[in-house]
């Protein structure tokens, strides 16, 4: 297959098409869009509703939380063994590649454990989680089990589990999160119950398909994009990929970006023009769109310059950012009292007198889809 030249710019308009970020999306579904976005970061939990928001033209809150609550959308450890919320007809797909990529491998030794003794253990977990379970309760469970089945686990990785009170047992595609109540849902759920299809049963998808699946996935929501993006994205190694692409053949098409790198899509696909004017966006903590790409590879949406001012390493964070004509251009951050809201906005550069009224516009609108008790919605420009 030849390969088509592709600029940032055309990489960056894009991006933002396919994310519903240049338009927002009329009259799509919750579920959807959630699709579409391909998967939403969420161990940042305030983050979710505010990237459906930047997305949609019509959202409202109470639309995430019902889809949690009927199990529409379900929120568990998926890719790079990172939380994320995904609809749960696309859930399978999501856990049988991550754990065929070697991110959700529970064992904390190199003690041998047979297959068999594996999906007894995660099928007697899957059992007890029927219902909502806090962590402590399944760490009790599982004590429980390993001591009335004995042989199952070696006794080193039972230590190394109880150590860590068997968090990376309970930290697998095996589990979604769930508040304790089933129902409130507008703070981070702390409880788990048992995924709608866990990947040891019978029925689940296999792994060529299901990282076929992911790989088409992630293409349609941030392509064009590298092996080394696919890999970073889906916690797989380079290596792991080469066969998956090989496998598409004639689905991908090929292009190559200004550095000279090859960049795969869906051949069905088609690229934004450059020239396509892009408003302003307001993009939450830990947004897809930063992430979807290796570390050294996302000037297409965060220029190099900027890079250090929106991760802090020190605590792995991503800070929420201001998207102007297509690229990071600062930071937000929102508070509210009871009586006020107020959202503050960090500029890294003077933008033009057209971008700083839709800036205003965004930044009052987005302060009152998130405080909207508040009495009052002020943004100010931080020096």
């Amino acid at each position: 297959m030849s390969e088509s030249k592709v600029t940032n710019r055309e990489l960056n308009r894009t991006l933002l098409a396919r994310q519903g970020l240049l338009a927002r999306w009329e009259r799509r579904s919750v579920t959807d869009a959630v699709e579409a976005m391909g998967a939403i970061q969420s161990q940042n939990w305030a983050a979710v509703p505010v990237a459906l928001w930047s997305r949609l033209a019509e959202f409202d809150a109470e639309d995430l939380y019902g889809a949690l609550r009927d199990g529409r959308l379900v929120t568990g450890t998926l890719l790079r063994r990172t939380l994320h919320t995904v609809t749960a007809r696309q859930h399978p797909e999501y856990a049988a590649a991550a754990e065929a990529f070697g991110a959700l491998d529970w064992r904390r030794t190199k003690a041998p454990l047979a297959p068999e003794a594996a999906v007894r253990l995660r099928s007697a977990l899957a059992e007890f989680a029927a219902g909502a379970r806090s962590g402590a309760e399944l760490a009790e469970f599982l004590d429980k089990w390993v001591a009335g089945n004995p042989g199952v686990l070696d006794e080193q990785e039972v230590a190394a589990q109880r150590a860590k009170e068997w968090r990376p047992v309970r930290t697998t595609c095996d589990l979604v999160r769930v508040p304790a109540d089933g129902r409130t849902w507008s703070t981070t759920p702390q409880y788990q119950r048992a995924a709608p299809c866990p990947s040891f049963e019978p029925d689940a998808p296999d792994t060529d398909s299901a990282q076929q699946t992911l790989v088409r996935r992630h293409l349609a929501a941030f392509g064009p994009a590298g092996i080394d993006d696919l890999a970073y994205w889906l916690g797989a190694k380079v290596t792991q990929l080469r066969p998956v692409l090989k496998q598409l053949g004639d689905e991908l098409r090929l292009y190559e970006d200004e550095s000279g790198r090859t960049l795969y899509d869906l051949a069905e696909l088609d690229t934004t023009p450059g020239r396509t004017a892009a408003p302003v966006r307001l993009l939450p903590a830990f947004d897809s769109t930063l992430l979807a790409y290796a570390p050294t590879r996302r000037e297409r949406i965060l220029p190099a310059a900027y890079r250090d001012l929106v991760y802090v390493k020190a605590n792995l964070q991503v800070k929420p950012t201001i998207l102007i004509d297509g690229l990071v251009a600062g930071t937000w951050e929102a508070r509210a009292t009871r009586k006020e809201a107020v959202l503050t906005v960090r500029l890294f550069a003077e933008p033009t007198a057209k971008h700083r009224a839709g800036l205003a516009e965004e930044c009052e609108a987005l302060a009152r889809f998130t405080y909207p008790d508040a009495a009052t919605h002020t943004v100010e420009m931080a020096g």
